[in-house]
Formats: C-alpha cells, sequence, structure tokens
C-alpha cells in the first residue's frame, strides 16, 4: 500500500478561475489575488493579508517591514534552531543576522525560557515558529516581547488552523506569516502569504512584494480593473516608477490565487480530516513509547496538523535511518524532521557554531522523521502505517 507525504487537488472552481484568466491573457497579479487575499484574511481572523510567492519570501517581508520601524541591516531576529531551513535564509534574505534559540523536545518549537538571554541591543523581534501546526508558547513570547519593546512575527508556515488559547494563529504578533506550498492545509501550489491588523504594516508589505514602489494600496485598480488611477501622478511622475524602500520581486500570480480559491472552499473539511489522522496515530503510537515518541498537544490549544512527526526515544536500539528505509521500502512516504539550523545545516556554518550548542535541536536532527496525514489518508493507510512500526520495533526488541 502507497502512503504518499502529501497531496493536491485543483479544484473544479479553480479550474473554472484558471480557464477565465488564460483567456483573459492577464495571468499577473490581479483581481483573483485580492479576492483570494481578502477571503485568506477572513479565514485566519485579520483585517490584513497580503499574498507572495512562497512562504519564505512571507518571512523574509514580514521582516524587512523593521526597517520602517527603525531596524537597520544585520540587526539580529531571534528564531529556534529547529526548523525548516528556509526560517534562517529568510532572517539572511531581509538583511538581518539570526539569533538562534533551541527548542523543547515534545513541543520542538523554540524554549520561551532561553529567549532572554539571546537579546541583545541589536535585537529587533521575535519569530517563533509553529512547527508541524503546534503552536509556540506565545503568552510566554509575548511577554518577553513586550519587556524588551521587540515585534513579534509569527512563523506559521505549517500552522493553519491552529489555536493557542482562543486566539488564532498568527493573528497574536504583528504579522503571521503563511507557505502555502503543495503539502499545506491551504494551497496555491507554491505561494505565502502575511496577515496583520495593522494597516501601516500591510501596506509596507504591499510595497515590498513589488521592489519597494510607491504603489500600496489594498487593491490596486490598474491591476483588478481598467480604470484610471487617482493616484498614478501624485508625485508629479508616474508612481509606479517612485521606489520608496529597498524591495522584493514577489508578487503571487492569478493561476496560483485560482488554485488557492478552489482550496479555500474544502479548508474546513481538509483540517478535519487531518486533525483526525493526527489524533489517530497519536492514540495508536503510545503503545510504541518509549521506543518513539511525538509532540504533546495542550488543552488551551488547536494543532493545525502539517504533518505527524515521530521522534526516536533515547535507549531505542534502532537509527532513524534504518525505521526510513524500512518505511520507504514498504511504500510509506517519508521526511527527516529537519535539523539544527546554526549546527547540522552546511550553508550556516559561516556562523561559526558548534556541535552540542543546540542539543534538543540537534537530537531532533538525528532523531526525528515525519510522515503525512493528508486528507487523501484513511483509516487503512494508517493502520498500515502502525501495524508496519510495530512489527519493526518487535524486531529490535
Amino acid at each position: 500500500m502507497k502512503v504518499p507525504f502529501g497531496t493536491i487537488h485543483i479544484t473544479k472552481k479553480s479550474k473554472e478561475i484558471i480557464n477565465k484568466i488564460l483567456d483573459s491573457e492577464r495571468v499577473s497579479s490581479g483581481k483573483y489575488v485580492a479576492e483570494f487575499e481578502q477571503k485568506f484574511a477572513k479565514l485566519a481572523g485579520a483585517k490584513e493579508a497580503v499574498a507572495l510567492s512562497s512562504g519564505t519570501d512571507a518571512d523574509a517581508l514580514a521582516l524587512a517591514v523593521l526597517y520602517d520601524y527603525g531596524a537597520k541591516r544585520n540587526d539580529e531576529i531571534i528564531i529556534p534552531a529547529l526548523s525548516f531551513v528556509a526560517t534562517g535564509t529568510a532572517v539572511l534574505q531581509a538583511g538581518f543576522i539570526p539569533a538562534f534559540v533551541d527548542i523543547e523536545r515534545d513541543t520542538l518549537n523554540i524554549n520561551p525560557e532561553k529567549i532572554e538571554k539571546k537579546i541583545t541591543k541589536k535585537t529587533k523581534a521575535i519569530m517563533p515558529v509553529h512547527l508541524m501546526g503546534k503552536p509556540a508558547e506565545m503568552d510566554k513570547i509575548m511577554e518577553i516581547a513586550k519587556k524588551y519593546d521587540l515585534h513579534v512575527i509569527e512563523d506559521a508556515a505549517e500552522a493553519h488552523g491552529a489555536e493557542y488559547k482562543g486566539k488564532k494563529i498568527g493573528t497574536i504578533g504583528d504579522m503571521g506569516a503563511y507557505s502555502l506550498y503543495i503539502a499545506h492545509i491551504i494551497t496555491t501550489i507554491e505561494g505565502g502569504i502575511v496577515i496583520t491588523d495593522k494597516k501601516e504594516m500591510a501596506e509596507i508589505l504591499r510595497s515590498l512584494r513589488f521592489h519597494g514602489r510607491a504603489c500600496k494600496c489594498k487593491q490596486c485598480v490598474i491591476n483588478t480593473k481598467d480604470s484610471y488611477c487617482k493616484l498614478r501622478f501624485k508625485y508629479n511622475t508616474d508612481i509606479r516608477f517612485v521606489f520608496e524602500r529597498i524591495g522584493f520581486s514577489c508578487k503571487m500570480n492569478e493561476i496560483e490565487a485560482a488554485v488557492g480559491l478552489g482550496s479555500l472552499e474544502h479548508y474546513e473539511e481538509i483540517l478535519k480530516k487531518r486533525r483526525f489522522n493526527f489524533f489517530y496515530l497519536k492514540e495508536n503510537f503510545k503503545k510504541f513509547a518509549p521506543y518513539l515518541m511525538t509532540i504533546k498537544v495542550e488543552e488551551y490549544e488547536k494543532i493545525g496538523p502539517h504533518a505527524f512527526p515521530i521522534i526516536l526515544g533515547e535507549k531505542t536500539k534502532f537509527k532513524r535511518d534504518e525505521l526510513v528505509k524500512y518505511l520507504e521500502d514498504n511504500e510509506v512516504d517519508t521526511r527527516n524532521l529537519f535539523t539544527s539550523i546554526p549546527t547540522q545545516t552546511p550553508a550556516f556554518g559561516f556562523m561559526g557554531y558548534k556541535s552540542g550548542d543546540f542539543p534538543e535541536a540537534e537530537y531532533i536532527g538525528n532523531n526525528g522523521l515525519h510522515i503525512g496525514i493528508h486528507q487523501d489518508l484513511n483509516k487503512e493507510h494508517l493502520d498500515y502505517v502502525i501495524d508496519l512500526i510495530e512489527k519493526f520495533i518487535i524486531n529490535y526488541t
């Protein structure tokens, strides 16, 4: 039986919109992107949403907003040591330096008790990651941010639908950055989006995504309809060629937005199915202790499950890669559970960290994997995985 990691469906509605777009020959960012932004913002519980070309760009542009609030190049951004590498590269892409903090093994998220030690005069923001859709401890993080007058940008790349103490993830900090990659609950194939309740930040984001140009209206009449823009010559020249800040080129296009609009229609059923799959596996994995573990889930939170993390126990006799090979040989698709960015990712070797600096993140980097729990998997798939792992463990005990 094949158990793929991810899935995607281009819905009937999406296909209809795509055909309209192709017939119109207007495929760059326009009215469908604006519609997707509006609907995503409402779903996420935010006033504003700015669609971009990737989740990495969502992180980078949210950080780049901080230059309008006094940040300078090479200032520091606190992030967890364990995440997909994009979290670290986005900080560098935005012109900042990542300040890494170790994680908690049973949450996979940044350890709030270790944040304050990493704060310096150059620190400008904390960017917690809600890894695997598991909310970070936002109360403690927001308390620290308030104490030191820091911005908070939530990396919610994998956390569609997650909630923390009644608040939707992505709305607790200043901004929330989502990925819309094909493996996620809401997808535009590629793509990302930033949400915020702060109008000024949204305007800056709209400027940043198009080279820093002075255009930053919530809905561009030039892009979304054949209309005259009353602001076009406010600077006595075409506003589209006035650039106020150093920007990027990372707009979402109309075809991606069309896929996203179809995805939004099935959001609730997708989220419900993923949650069922996550908790079904979590309950059945109890019998694999102490050999295998997964993350804990608190009563005050709702997880937005991206995938199912599996962590080897310290006294386990087998190695992660042996389990991975066994699962792959039996057609269960797996992914390693990321690595410690500063100490296990060669690209970050220039920063000078050494093995042992982030022991919990490094443990996960050596002993963690994750498997799919997407909406196309049913109980038969999950039981197959459980039976496979049970047989594997029996061979080692």
